[in-house]
């Protein structure tokens, strides 16, 4: 008979084997929760792994003592992460193995199985008797294990049969499922997520897991909200049953503790009985005060616990960690704990990997990325196509990212059972997740749909979320009322209404390794081979160039945010946040679009943002960065780019002012043909009065003289558990300990001790992955390390020829292992981050200028359609007719205002100019050619007082795609006349609005 691999961490901090009989004797420390009958434990140690489909795999005695040993979350083929293109990672049949034995007092309990989720698809088996088949590939699915399970010191043997095939098809339907994309929805085959035993008394709460178990779990929301006064209604609701013989009668209550862990309230429900079989929703409430509300970088959150009692004793206790916030969708507005919120972060792949490891990482790894979105000013991110793990969902209401949430889909709309695939997995998704405050919004899709599939993901919503305060809505959905919020891609949009924020744009790649085009190794900017036939110089940049393209694409919508007139725009999200292993154009395999690279190190597009975003509208901390590196030869003559939020700023290099650069895009300052010469550039930025704001510096580093390692590690230390990962940042230093920023020297390492080398990432050869020489790229690179089950002292040494070596030691603590379980829950002793403090109650932004509204039109073309022009919906416009000649529309004020803009939106606005002429009540403005856009022109002139205001165009059009930023696999054809080119001789319009400046009132 094969006897199951169990072990304990000794006092020696060794695994080591014992008898059946006596882990039988310790598993009593390992009982349920004798207060609650309760318990979860961490299901993830203990796992065996073979890539194959064998006969019997499913089976108690099936042989696995020869696969591989892993700890979930593991992806079978991690090796490949960013060492191939995702569509070429490999596929296949892969079983998961586990042994385990239940824990001391399980007896007459109920046992569920919780998995956040496989790839693609999972065929599920307990002690060789079939569970059921999970295929979405995305979201969390469960089991009542209960019926095939052994009394403990019996073995059970959980077997799952995984299938990651990229056209894998439903049994039921025989279609694919539409996020198994090769384009975008990285393939990481088996089980990349964390998996949960639950233990509990046959009267419970039950787990939001419906796609298999049918049910919802706990809801916890609040209501009625006084955000200054620290007031709100909470109210918790669990869904229960009674899994038992016998009618139960219990009384329901929750408690709910703040971050320290201190009782701040108790709200109680009425008494309810339950028959054997029958499920109820209960509810408790009660108005709190004291509350802390979560927010952007303010990621506070409570532990809400509900109980149910049977004669006045817990019989179940659940613990849900959650935060409350008050949101509104409303006026062309996000407003959150009151204030107005412009989204400015980030389109990330949900994948969110990294090199060797792919998405299963640790989840202090999860927080470190997530929370560098933030500290970039990132004040949102939207992940892309698929909905995230809950670890990163969680990870998000730790470091206060709010996020909006996908379901499943690609770039259209379906029909039949494929749409039903979308509508089921947003219920599971909404089920699932809707206690986690960070998400704000729920996307129906990647592309528009039609309003009766937002019809029904809305109800979806509003059935299992009524009262969890987020917006529903999908990318466009620009005149459909039903959707709470819309946006295109790429351009911009403004509203009145619901908000129109853009789903991703600046999509504009650049390797960390290349500085510019006058540092080694010499990139210069669009160079590089084609992506389908369109020249690398539309989105092959180095740092230099990239960063400014990111302050460039972002300056459009900063021009349109709240505060600029009735209408506005929402913000966007710039793709991506993250180097990722999907989608790529260029040189490398991956994708090369983010602010940090893939082992998350910054690129000065990092710090652009810094600058622009550190604010909830416009920027409220004063910052400035200077563009690039100060190491180059004698000779070199470069062009100087600084980016600020300050009026002005000045340069100095080595103490000598070279005068004020040159502005632009409200936030670029270039200071042209500056000759380097060693030493120290600071750029020194001033507010409008003059006054110095902020500052910022480069400093010539020296050669390189040594090597220098610095270890990241989770905050609750490194841990023997076999997935733990410690990140190790390597840097080439000067004499004085400065990074050298042109270094590109190679590095040997060498690893000793108890753990596995997973590597980094770098240019080169299959980009050096898991491979234990790699260079620092701009002095620095970095490299991840895995822990196994056997704690002790790691060793990590590098060394670089000409370069002093450098040496760290890292130790791993022992994690305890019972019966295949652990108590300890990956995530729950992370802190959470409050750095950027609670909601301001001040306002977010002071207008700069105010609509005056318009009261009614004239035309001498197409005037049927002359209303079109100024109605708040971006998917109208007035064109004028071919055979009208020199048109013109004129729009009457509803009162006498001093005009000083006319924001426009004309028909193909990204590839025409109009040659135009404005008048005030009959007298010239403006005369002029508007510039192509990513959706708005501006006409500015001195103001002028008057009640009407006419466009004249004035010769012909000029079309030519002025971005060509379209990547689609099959680029769409414009149906949409908004869309289309304008035809010469006419004049198209599909926004306008008239502006006088504001006085300068604050406003929220």
């Amino acid at each position: 008979m094969l006897i199951p691999a169990f072990f304990l961490f000794t006092k020696a901090r060794r695994h080591v084997w014992l008898p059946l009989a006596l882990l039988w004797s310790l598993s009593t420390a390992w009982a349920a929760d004798p207060a609650t009958g309760r318990q979860k434990y961490n299901f993830n140690p203990g796992w065996r792994v073979l890539v194959s489909d064998p006969a019997g795999a499913e089976t108690t005695g099936f042989d696995d003592a020869k696969w591989k040993a892993v700890t979930l979350p593991y992806a079978w083929n991690e090796d490949e992460a960013f060492r191939k293109d995702i569509k070429d990672l490999s596929t296949g049949v892969a079983w998961y193995r586990k042994h385990f034995w239940l824990p001391a007092g399980a007896a007459g309990q109920r046992v569920f199985i919780e998995f956040e989720g496989v790839r693609q698809a999972g065929e599920f088996y307990l002690n060789g008797q079939r569970l059921g088949l999970h295929e979405n590939g995305v979201m969390a699915v469960g089991f009542d294990l209960t019926p095939f399970l052994k009394p403990a010191p019996e073995d059970n043997v959980l077997a799952v049969r995984t299938d990651n095939d990229w056209d894998y098809k439903e049994k039921a339907s025989g279609l694919a499922y539409q996020w198994s994309n090769r384009n975008f929805n990285a393939n990481y085959g088996g089980i990349p997520k964390n998996v949960y035993l639950h233990v509990m008394n046959p009267l419970h709460q039950t787990l939001p897991l419906f796609s298999t178990l049918g049910t919802t779990g706990v809801y916890v929301y609040a209501q009625d909200f006084d955000v200054a006064g620290g007031r709100a209604t909470v109210v918790a609701e669990s869904q229960v049953k009674n899994d038992g013989a016998a009618a139960r009668t219990f009384a329901y209550e929750a408690t709910v503790a703040d971050k320290d862990g201190k009782l701040i309230g108790t709200l109680r429900g009425p008494e309810t009985t339950l028959a054997p079989g029958e499920t109820k929703t209960v509810q408790a409430r009660a108005k709190l005060t004291g509350l802390k509300f979560w927010s952007w970088g303010y990621g506070y959150l409570y532990t809400v616990s509900t109980r149910l009692l049977v004669d006045k004793k817990p019989v179940d206790e659940v613990k849900t960690r959650t935060g409350f916030r008050k949101t509104e969708f409303a006026n062309g507005l996000i407003k959150l704990n009151g204030r107005v919120m412009m989204v400015h972060g980030y389109a990330q792949r949900t994948s969110n990997e990294w090199p060797a490891v792919g998405l299963g990482v640790p989840a202090w790894l999860s927080d470190f990325s997530n929370g560098l979105m933030v500290e970039s000013g990132g004040n949102m991110v939207r992940w892309m196509h698929v909905t995230p793990w809950k670890q990163d969902i969680e990870s998000c209401d730790r470091v206060g990212l709010p996020q909006a949430m996908p379901a499943g889909d690609a770039e259209k709309d379906v029909t039949g059972p494929r749409w039903n695939q979308r509508l089921a997995l947003m219920r599971d998704a909404i089920v699932y997740n809707r206690n986690n405050p960070s998400i704000i919004f729920y996307e129906g899709g990647n592309e528009s749909i039609s309003a009766e599939h937002m019809q029904e993901l809305k109800a979806i919503r509003d059935q299992y979320d009524p009262h969890g305060g987020r917006a529903i809505g999908s990318r466009e959905m620009l005149d459909i009322p039903v959707a709470e919020y819309g946006g295109e891609m790429l351009y911009i949009n403004k509203s009145a209404g619901k908000p129109l924020w853009a789903m991703e744009y600046s999509r504009d790649e650049g390797l960390r390794k290349y500085w510019d085009e006058f540092s080694p190794p010499y990139h210069k900017d669009g160079a590089g081979p084609p992506y389908k036939n369109a020249p690398a110089a539309e989105y092959n940049r180095n740092q230099d160039t990239h960063a400014r393209e990111n302050v460039i694409r972002w300056y459009d919508y900063w021009h349109e945010r709240p505060g600029t007139g009735t209408r506005s725009s929402a913000g966007g999200v710039n793709i991506v946040f993250s180097d990722t292993n999907t989608h790529y154009r260029g040189e490398e395999n991956y994708r090369r679009s983010g602010e940090v690279d893939a082992l998350r190190i910054a690129k000065d597009g990092f710090y652009a943002h810094q600058v622009m975003w550190d604010g909830w509208v416009d920027p409220e901390k004063a910052r400035t960065h200077i563009i690039g590196h100060w190491n180059y030869k004698a000779g070199v003559t470069k062009d100087v780019t600084v980016v600020s939020n300050g009026e002005k700023v000045e340069l100095f290099l080595n103490g000598k002012s070279l005068g004020r650069g040159q502005q632009s895009h409200r936030f670029l300052f270039t200071f042209k043909n500056v000759a380097w010469q060693p030493g120290t550039l600071r750029a020194v930025s001033y507010d409008a009065t003059g006054k110095k704001a902020s500052e910022a510096t480069h400093q010539t580093a020296g050669p390189a003289v040594a090597l220098r390692l610095t270890p990241i590690t989770s905050p609750a230390g490194l841990r023997a558990d076999g997935t733990d990962l410690a990140l190790v940042q390597l840097e080439a230093v000067d004499a004085q300990g400065r990074r050298c920023p042109t270094a590109l020297n190679m590095v040997n390492f060498t690893l000793s001790g108890p753990a596995e080398w997973r590597g980094g990432i770098a240019q080169g050869p299959d980009n050096y992955i898991l491979v234990k020489s790699l260079p620092v790229e701009g002095g620095v690179n970095r490299v991840l390390i895995r822990t196994t089950t056997t704690a002790g002292n790691i060793a990590v040494k590098a060394s670089s020829e000409g370069l002093k070596a450098a040496t760290v030691i890292l130790k791993s603590q022992p994690v305890t292992v019972q019966n295949g379980l652990a108590t300890q829950l990956p995530g729950t002793d992370l802190p959470v981050s409050l750095k950027r403090g609670p909601t301001p109650a001040s306002p977010s932004f002071t207008a700069s200028r105010l609509t005056v509204p318009i009261k009614s039109v004239t035309t001498n073309s197409n005037a049927a359609n002359a209303a079109f022009s100024f109605d708040d919906n971006e998917l109208s416009e007035w064109i004028s007719e071919k055979k009208d000649a020199q048109p013109w529309i004129e729009f009457a004020l509803a009162r006498p205002a001093p005009i000083s803009q006319v924001a426009m939106k004309l028909t193909g606005w990204r590839t025409s100019q109009y040659p135009l002429r404005i008048l005030v009540d009959g007298q010239e403005v403006f005369k002029g050619t508007t510039e192509r856009s990513l959706g708005y022109y501006t006409a500015k002139f001195a103001p002028r007082t008057g009640q009407t205001v006419r466009i004249e165009l004035e010769g012909t059009t000029n079309s030519q795609d002025a971005f060509n930023i379209t990547e689609l696999e099959a680029p769409k054809v414009a149906t949409a006349a908004t869309d289309k080119a304008g035809s010469p001789g006419t004049l198209g319009l599909i926004e306008v609005e008239v502006y006088e400046k504001a006085t300068g009132t604050p406003a929220q």
